[in-house]
């Protein structure tokens, strides 16, 4: 499964490498389990000079990932349906698209 939080976050403060991490221990002082850490309350700044960007822009931008990986999909559907209207076999349309 894609971490989409994380390609999100990849498209902010461009250029400034390992901008973020995620928290390890709650404001009480509990250690936080590693499989709770990665998401938007846990993230921290590493680096004085980036902006968190809000929750709101960063789940936008999940969506605008998502949209695109499901836009790729339906071209890929699309155009393979195209090749084989135009009379290709689907072993055709396989080695050409791989699918």
């Amino acid at each position: 499964m894609k971490d989409y939080l994380q390609l999100a976050l990849a498209q902010f403060n461009i250029g400034k490498h390992q901008w973020y991490s995620w928290k390890k221990y709650n404001d009480d002082g509990s250690a936080i389990p590693n499989n709770q850490r990665m998401c938007y309350e846990c993230l921290i700044l590493n680096d004085a000079t980036a902006t968190l960007p809000s929750e709101a822009d960063v789940n936008a931008k999940i969506q605008e990932l998502k949209d695109a990986e499901a836009d790729v999909v339906t071209k890929k559907a699309s155009g393979k349906q195209k090749l084989l209207d135009l009379g290709l076999t689907e072993e055709e349309v396989k080695a050409l698209i791989g699918a």
